[in-house]
């Protein structure tokens, strides 16, 4: 009985200790409703005063560009100089609202709804990002390791779906997560936006081809063509997370620029080796372009997929190539107007 009644004393003890961290926890809660309603006043008030700020400046442009057309030099240099100060002011709203909630895009309603997928702090940002560039990186071994062994191991059919299976989902996350990033300050744009809805496209309707002649002819060099393109995917991840690396420590990148599936003027840093590389896989995807037309004007070619599949490889050539020879000549140029200087 005795036993008993220390071991009751002992429970009333720890209730009493935990009713009194109970109500510690219930000040800290009611604080951090408090802290949390004021800082969705701040955003609501910071996002009201961006919108405001932009209608202004967006209206004090097109008054300069009138103006600019009948001006004299002096007052050209003047228009010119309050531009510059215009989008110096709009590339900070950019920063800004990366850490402000916003709507989000077309693509990323129709996929998630109008759910707030803004990441407020840095750590948490970064780890985003991170996380992202490793998804990457397995993702580029595990379709290399599929495309070789679908080329020289598995030959059938149903191993061939789950690899182009897995092709469609790997580039519908990537769309997925490059849209989230945009959303939280990446500076991803042009093309390399693109590249992957079209690559997403391409692996769709490369997943419904139905087996056939005309399939088998062209499946070796598909699998052959994806695990060159994971190679260079995998040089690329190596290479430019260096690059950035060293030119976010020198304060010239901003912290959550990515890698991605081509050239870019900040690599030119001691990584033009990639070049030869990248141009051989472009004019592979010109090579699978032209072998899909002629295959699609063969007599005994049903399928609607072949001139789809043409079509598409030659777009992702064009936007590749045209992208890829425009960094690089504007890069050259500015070097030799610096050297000119």
């Amino acid at each position: 009985t005795r036993r008993g009644t220390m071991s009751l004393e002992r429970c009333r003890s720890e209730l009493e200790q935990i009713d009194q961290e109970y109500h510690e926890l219930q000040e800290t809660h009611k604080v951090y409703r408090q802290k949390l309603e004021e800082l969705t006043n701040l955003q609501a008030k910071c996002s009201s005063a961006i919108s405001k700020q932009r209608k202004g400046l967006r209206e004090l442009r097109l008054t300069l560009h009138r103006y600019g057309k009948a001006c004299d030099e002096q007052d050209s240099w003047m228009i010119n100089h309050l531009q510059s100060q215009i989008k110096e002011k709009q590339n900070v709203f950019f920063d800004m609202e990366a850490y402000l909630p916003k709507k989000n895009g077309l693509y990323l309603n129709l996929v998630l709804g109008n759910v707030n997928v803004t990441l407020l702090s840095n750590q948490a940002k970064f780890a985003y990002k991170d996380e992202y560039e490793k998804f990457k990186l397995y993702m580029t071994i595990i379709l290399m390791l599929g495309a070789v062994s679908c080329l020289f191991v598995l030959n059938y059919r149903v191993t061939d779906e789950i690899f182009n299976f897995l092709l469609v989902w790997y580039y519908c996350t990537l769309t997925i997560r490059e849209s989230i990033l945009m959303s939280n300050g990446s500076r991803i744009k042009g093309w390399w936006v693109s590249h992957h809805y079209v690559s997403t496209f391409l692996s769709g309707v490369m997943l419904t081809w139905p087996e056939g002649p005309i399939y088998q002819l062209f499946r070796s060099q598909f699998l052959a063509f994806s695990i060159y393109q994971s190679f260079v995917q995998f040089l690329q991840y190596y290479y430019q997370s260096g690059c950035l690396y060293r030119l976010r420590a020198l304060g010239e990148r901003n912290q959550l620029d990515l890698t991605v599936e081509g050239f870019q003027s900040w690599m030119w840093r001691g990584l033009t080796f990639l070049l030869p590389f990248l141009f051989f896989g472009h004019f592979w995807q010109l090579y699978n372009a032209v072998t899909l037309f002629r295959l699609a004007a063969r007599d005994d070619c049903k399928e609607w997929q072949v001139f789809m599949m043409a079509l598409t490889f030659l777009v992702l050539f064009l936007g590749n190539f045209l992208t890829t020879l425009k960094v690089v000549h504007q890069k050259i140029h500015k070097e030799k107007v610096q050297k000119t200087d």
